[in-house]
Order: C-alpha cells, then structure tokens, then sequence
C-alpha cells in the first residue's frame, strides 16, 4: 500500500484531503488514508508499548482545527484500543499545550501539519519530555510504518483494526471536555514556568507582579488575529489578562481559517489592519499583536510603531533576533545585571541569520547550531545543557518563533511574553538609591550601544538596536527551487564543482563588489555541524557556504537544503547590512548553480 507520506523527525506529513487537492477544505480523507491511519496508530502504539516497557502506556491524542482531523483522530483511535492504550483524548488542543500536557503522562500523537494548506494534516509524535521524538527513534518508528505499508496483507490488516469495535471509544468522546480542562491546567501551570524561568509558583509572581505593576501605569493591549487555529481553545485570553495585559482577537471560531496559515508577513497584514483601524478609533494601548499558525506552536509578531504611526509586521528572523535579546537581558537581569555564572549559550538551526552570532558575542553566549528541525535543535540544545551550559533560549530563526527551556517546542506566548518582558522590566530605583537597570537597558550597555537608550523607549527604539541583516524570508517564492535529481547528495557534490570552479573565475568581481576574499563550506546533519568542509555531500543535510573580508569577517553565507516536511529544495542568502540588491544578487547566483547542477546527468 503506497503511503506518500514526508516522514520526518518533525511529523509525518502529506495531503490528507480525499481529492488530493491541497486546498480543499472537505472533512473526508477517503478509504487509502483511512487505511493508512490505522498502520500509523499500530505502529505509534507498538512504539509506545516497546519504548514505555508498560502493556497499557497512557497518551494524550490531540488535533489542531483541519477538517480532516476528526476522522484522522476517529482510525487512529481505533487502533490505539486495539492495542489497549489508555488515551487521554483532548479533540482541539495547540501543540504546547499538548506536549505540556504529556508531560504527566507516557507519550502524545498529535494530529496537524502545523503552517502547510488547509488540505494537508499529519501527525506528531512524543514522549513526556515535552517534544517530539529524537531523530534516531523517529526513523526507526518511520522505518517501522513503511514496512507495514509494504506487506502483503497491509489493506486487510489495516481494514481490520478499522473494524476493530469498543465500548471505550464512545466515552473518550465523552470524556473529551474533561480531558481538555485537565491538559489546560497543566499548560498552564508549565508556561508560566517557562515565562518566568522559575519553578516556585512564590517566584513566579514576583516577576509577573513586576510585569503587572508596569502595566497599570502604561496600558498594554494584545491583538490576535486566531485565524480559526488550534489556540482559538487554548488558555490565551484568560492567562493574557491575568497578567494586566488586554486582550483581543478576531477570526477566533475553532475552524475558521480564512487566510493562509503559515504567520509570514503577507498573512501578518490583517493583525497590522486591524491594529491600524484600533489605533486610528483612538486604542493607543494597542502596541503587540501576533498570528498563530494551525497547531498553534508558532506566533510572529506585528507591532504598532509609535514613530512610524504604522503597524509593522516583523519578519521571522528579527522576531526571533529580538526573543534571544530579551531573554539573554533576562539571565543578566535575575543576576542583578551581571553575567551569569553558569555558561550560557543559544542553539539554532543553520540558516538562522548572523543577527544572532552578534547578540550572543555581545552577551557571551556561545551560539551552537544544527541542521533544519525543531527537533534537532531540541537535541542539541539537550546535549549542551549535558555539557553544563544554560540553554535558556533555542529556536529555528528562520522559522520564527522560540523555544525557551524548559520547554521544547515553540509558543506564541513565550514569544509574546519576551517582548512583554522587554517592555516591561524596565529600570528600577532600589532602597539604596542604585538603579537596577532593565532588559532594554542592560542590552544597550552589553552591546555598547549605551547612547540608544532612553527612559521612555518603544518597541521601534529596541528594534533600531538589533542588528541589521538582509535575508530571504523563508516564505518567498523565490526561498523554494524544485529540483529534478533525487539524490540531493549527489547535487550538492555538483554544485561544488561548479561553485568551485565559478569562484576561481569570479574571485577579482566578488573581491571588488563585496569585499569577499575566501569562503568557507559548513555542513549539518542533525545535532552535528561541520566547519571547513571539504566533501559536500552529505545527503539531506543543510550546507551553508560563508563568505569572508580581508579581517576575516563574515559578510554573508548562501544556504540549501532539501525539506523534511514538503518536496521541495529550500534556499536562503543573508548579509550583513541593509543590502536588499546584494542578497538578491547572491541567491540568483546559488540559483543559478543548483540548477546547472541539476541539469548533469
């Protein structure tokens, strides 16, 4: 039975829609998906029952707002009782809520394709320790469906456990608002964790009364545009406006996606519209807004730009640039402004910007990156912390979006709550007469920027402070090249040859027009980066080509990679400076070499 599945460390993936349309909005996936449901729920029951040591592990089941959710849910059920799993099913959950949640219990299986169109879904994998499984396991769990995809008997196998009846499945139906109060609380109770970095719930509340106190003297609104996602259910409003802060969304009916789904730019307008039209109605207070995608684990930002009188989208690169800003100034703040004691350090993907190479030299924070996938810089991120450092911070840049520990998946309200953080916790008189200075401000001194900072900043003064670099968003048309050869190892090797041969020849240009003098060839596969790489087929790896100046800085980097989750070759370019034509120009070349690279028999 063929599956056509992605399957990736990051989630199985395809277009669940019955007519294979990938915007049909249509509930029903047909008998091949129902079919192919079923394998998936043995083999993730099967993964539990093995991984767990236990006959009966206890697992959270959840799914975003798709339309084909519910009769994904409905096979994957039915498999799980065949194998007499006990299930906490949820129905609409986000996916930090679920992963959350999880952590009580032995594992998840969570239904979504998190930023893809309407008519894909598919499903998310984990344990209890707040992610989806590690790369190694999730091949093995892969390996393990395709086998059965490929048996003999698989559509009268699968056709069996469709059939399989119980009792039980009706009550978990019934059981489903219950289970979902139960998976709210404990969502709840971890972000506020995550925000705060503290455990006690005594320490929480000094940070939060810090946040809520500032709140009283300048009002601070938050805007949401839900677009019908997973987090319309979610704790959002209630724990927004516990906090001080107010709140207020549209397009907030489960299912009422009315737009594109992935929060980029050109889908941040209608939060940037509705935050104009607020403000022009005289709601001065409005100032944050974000846009969730499906599942709910990503949130970019738009914000009101009080010099501008313009609501600003910002693109995924800066969102993230700002969020590893306000938490490394978080470290120093709780340590009284001093560096930390402890090693701090920030993981993220390979094509995150150089934005964030800087900020971390300016705090000394060392920065470790790994190949494209959440989970592979949830890993590293892991192994770091093993090695003694204090990974407060980790994400996929390119992606927007962070990753604050101790959780390990993104969140729109860590996102928020950075830069709430940043707004708030500003400089503070002590008893003494010592001034215990603020997020912004201990920035401004680490970065030597000292003469940036004012009493009375905004979001726009912040966001004249962070490095400026120009990289392709990772939505642009022009950010996806489909390529004919399969072998994506056997291309990168191609395009060295070329690249190699083109920079001899365009050495004295580049040398003139950009200043570039050599280059260096980086690798990653999974949690491991090589530098200086001399071989560049490293199969469905990233690569990442860094060009340097005469004082051996780097200007900017090219980067490629095939994608785990869509079938297509992702590329990027990002330079240092606001150099719109220089990016344009290096990626037209990278473009232009992969697709002679393509052409080789």
């Amino acid at each position: 039975m063929e599956h056509k599945m992605i399957l990736s460390a990051s989630g199985w993936r395809k277009v669940f829609a019955e007519s294979g349309n990938e915007e049909d909005t249509s509930t029903t996936i047909g008998i091949t998906n129902r079919r192919l449901c079923a394998l998936i729920g043995e083999t993730f029951s099967q993964f539990m029952i093995s991984s767990t040591g236990k006959k009966n592990p206890v697992v959270a089941v959840g799914t975003d707002t798709r339309p084909t959710g519910n009769e994904i849910a409905d096979c994957i059920l039915h498999a799980l009782l065949k194998y007499n799993l006990k299930i906490k099913y949820i129905g609409i959950a986000s996916a930090p809520e679920i992963m959350a949640y999880a952590k009580k219990l032995d594992g998840f299986l969570y239904i979504s394709a998190s930023h893809n169109p309407i008519g894909h879904n598919g499903i998310k994998f984990g344990l209890n320790n707040g992610g989806v499984i590690e790369g190694k396991t999730a091949k093995l769990l892969a390996d393990n469906f395709v086998l059965k995809c490929n048996a003999v008997n698989a559509e009268e196998h699968a056709d069996e456990i469709l059939n399989f009846t119980s009792s039980k499945l009706k009550a978990l139906y019934k059981k489903a608002n219950s289970v979902k109060k139960e998976s709210l609380k404990a969502y709840e109770e971890f972000i506020s964790i995550v925000i705060t970095g503290e455990e006690k719930q005594k320490e929480q509340k000094k940070i939060f009364d810090f946040i809520s106190k500032a709140v009283k003297d300048k009002k601070i609104t938050i805007l949401t545009d839900m677009n019908g996602s997973s987090r319309t259910l979610c704790i959002d409003r209630p724990y927004i406006e516990s906090k001080g802060l107010k709140f207020i969304s549209f397009n907030d009916n489960p299912g009422q996606i009315v737009h594109a789904i992935i929060p980029e730019p050109e889908n941040l307008v209608y939060t940037a519209n509705s935050m104009k039209e607020l403000q022009l109605a005289g709601d001065s207070t409005v100032l944050l807004g974000y846009m969730p995608d499906c599942d709910g684990d990503r949130g970019n930002i738009v914000y009101w730009d009080e010099k501008k009188q313009e609501a600003v989208p910002i693109k995924a690169q800066e969102v993230f640039a700002l969020c590893v800003m306000a938490e490394l100034s978080f470290e120093y703040w709780k340590n009284k402004g001093n560096e930390p004691k402890q090693k701090i350090g920030v993981a993220v993907n390979c094509p995150t910007s150089m934005r964030i190479d800087e900020i971390c030299k300016s705090f000394k924070a060392s920065l470790f990156r790994a190949e494209v996938g959440e989970a592979n810089v949830v890993n590293l991120a892991r192994e770091k912390r093993n090695e003694d450092y204090n990974i407060r911070i980790l994400g996929e840049g390119s992606n927007g979006g962070n990753i604050t520990n101790p959780s390990s998946v993104r969140d729109p309200l860590s996102t928020v709550f950075a830069l709430i953080k940043l707004l708030t916790i500003r400089d503070k008189i002590n008893r003494d007469g010592s001034i215990q200075k603020g997020l912004f401000h201990l920035w401004c001194d680490v970065s030597n920027q000292s003469d940036k900072y004012k009493s009375d900043f905004t979001l726009a003064d912040v966001m004249e402070t962070l490095p400026v670099y120009t990289t392709t968003g990772v939505s642009e048309s022009r950010a996806v090249l489909k390529v004919k050869t399969e072998d994506k190892g056997k291309l990168k090797l191609r395009f060295q040859q070329i690249f190699e041969t083109e920079w001899k020849k365009l050495l004295p240009v580049l040398s003139e027009k950009y200043k570039f003098v050599k280059y260096e060839a980086v690798t990653t596969n999974g949690t491991k980066e090589t530098s200086n790489a001399t071989d560049w087929n490293n199969g469905n790896g990233g690569l990442k080509i860094k060009f340097y100046d005469a004082e051996e800085n780097c200007r900017a980097f090219i980067w490629m990679r095939p994608s785990g989750t869509e079938p297509v070759f992702r590329i990027l370019c990002d330079v240092k400076g606001n150099k719109p034509k220089t990016e344009k120009s290096l990626l037209d070349w990278e473009i232009s070499m992969l697709l002679k690279a393509d052409k080789i028999n």
